[in-house]
């Protein structure tokens, strides 16, 4: 049981945020993402999406591919990831 507890209350180690630093512009990629996709739900019952709505939905879409392409890119040229 103790050794359950240290590993519930152990600190992220260095690793752990050098790779959620590594991961943080696909991460807010994403967010940005969601927030485009619940502006368009909402859009719905006042009249529709407005074109200023889809286009930051194709742009916000557009982020999270080069985000994804640059992470997948750093993680495997090691020469990439300083």
């Amino acid at each position: 049981m103790r050794n359950r507890l240290a590993l519930i209350t152990a600190e992220p180690t260095v690793a752990d945020l050098a790779a959620i630093d590594a991961e943080w512009p696909l991460i807010a990629a994403e967010l940005d993402l969601l927030d485009a996709e619940i502006t368009l739900l909402y859009a719905e019952d006042h009249g529709g999406p407005s074109r200023l709505d889809w286009r930051r939905l194709r742009r916000a879409e557009a982020r999270v591919t080069r985000a994804a392409t640059e992470t997948t890119v750093t993680r495997t040229d090691p020469r990439r990831a300083a």
